[in-house]
């Protein structure tokens, strides 16, 4: 499935930075980083889950989100960059 995930990590407190730097990482190593706290990039439902475990060793649920979009395919998605392109990784909204 083609996912995008975006977070929002709050860094006011003295955990924020660290909690961040490792939200980060682990988007890292399953999606490409498209921009600031944006990734895209095919998963299995197995991987997606992965993904979902590992970060809810550091997501604060009173603190921070992340919000996952997928659909079944890449393709089924439309991808406009309006203004400065940082990352041409694909097709997508």
């Amino acid at each position: 499935m083609y996912v995008i995930l975006a977070y929002d990590i709050d860094i006011t407190d003295n955990n924020g930075q660290r909690v961040l730097r490792n939200v980060f990482k682990i988007c890292k190593r399953y999606l490409h980083h498209i921009q600031n706290s944006v990734f895209e990039g095919e998963l299995t439902e197995v991987n997606l889950r992965r993904l979902q475990n590992d970060l809810s060793r550091w997501i604060r649920k009173d603190k921070d989100s992340v919000i996952v979009f997928w659909s079944r395919t890449e393709k089924w998605m439309h991808k406009e960059i309006w203004g400065l392109v940082k990352d041409d990784t694909g097709n997508i909204i």
